[in-house]
């Protein structure tokens, strides 16, 4: 069996009386594109600092393609593409000297691995001579992208790419992601929005530093383990979402969307609690059967209702 392209043990990194990162384990195939998904604050960026060998850890330990990332990182270091979360080439630099700039960093130059990134950065040739501060958010990833491409690292490591850029945006990015991997490359890409989790082949579920779970999106879904119905009802949606939470029969009730999501705390009773809530007050209230996302599996993880 092959060695893992990442592999963390009690990964742990504290910042003051503040642990970003909890005691995390888990590993990465190569080839494989791994979401690691959470919320602002769930030490996503901590994580791929520590992986980027930007950061050390205080506890623990992580190897990336069996090189130790506090040891060997050099080693690391020319294996590994980075792309942070907030932009971070130099926007007084042209898109081209940018791109000329971090291939020299590698010691390599842009045509000698133009190939992999064309599909990417050609949209962006005829802005070439255009300062990367004066990009479109959309325009910016990419040319990030393809910087961290441009020596043709093995493993890519991304930072919430696809935060604050349009939705077009957002899935032109996971496409080439999926491209990437189809290529033989492993990535990882961190994310808040729990809609992604279906581009990747596996997904951690992170909160306050800790991974909740480790699985593949479908395997996640199925995890839920108990009916799932949406609310919806003629009403101001704030009162209907109270009334529900104090229903006895409630176990949780969260919004989403433009209805509500709300599981049984036993026995499913749709027609009890449709009675009761119209009784209350409550107009064309509507309860129906769905199926659990990834969110809800997260909320379930961590019991957040508000």
């Amino acid at each position: 069996m092959n060695a893992p392209a990442i592999a963390t043990e009690n990964l742990t990194r504290r910042f003051g009386r503040l642990t970003a990162l909890d005691g995390v384990t888990f590993r990465v195939g190569r080839g494989e594109l791994f979401g690691v998904i959470g919320p602002d604050g769930a030490g996503k960026t901590t994580l791929m600092r520590l992986l980027a060998t930007l950061s050390r850890p205080d506890a623990g330990r992580a190897s990336v393609l069996e090189f130790d990332t506090v040891r060997q990182q050099a080693e690391v270091r020319r294996r590994v593409g980075y792309m942070p979360g907030r932009f971070a080439l130099y926007p007084d630099l042209t898109v081209a000297e940018n791109l000329a700039f971090f291939a020299a960093l590698y010691r390599t130059d842009v045509a000698a691995n133009y190939d992999l990134i064309a599909p990417i950065y050609g949209p962006l040739e005829r802005f070439a001579s255009r300062p990367a501060g004066k990009l479109s958010g959309g325009m910016k990833q990419k040319l990030a992208l393809s910087c961290a491409l441009i020596h043709r690292p093995d493993v890519l490591l991304l930072d919430e790419p696809t935060t604050g850029v349009d939705p077009v945006s957002r899935r032109e990015f996971w496409t080439i992601l999926a491209r990437l991997r189809s290529q033989g490359m492993t990535v990882v890409a961190s994310t808040p929005y729990m809609d992604e989790a279906s581009r990747c082949d596996r997904i951690a579920l992170c909160d306050a530093g800790r991974f909740l779970r480790v699985d593949s999106p479908d395997a996640v879904r199925r995890s839920y383990g108990r009916p799932l119905f949406g609310l919806s009802a003629a009403a101001d949606r704030h009162a209907l979402l109270l009334a529900a939470r104090r229903d006895a029969a409630v176990r949780s009730c969260y919004a989403f969307g433009n209805e509500h999501h709300l599981a049984f705390r036993d026995r499913p009773d749709p027609d009890g609690l449709r009675d009761r809530l119209e009784a209350g007050g409550f107009r064309d209230v509507c309860l129906r059967p769905i199926e659990p996302g990834v969110e809800d599996c997260f909320m379930q993880l961590t019991e957040r209702h508000d």
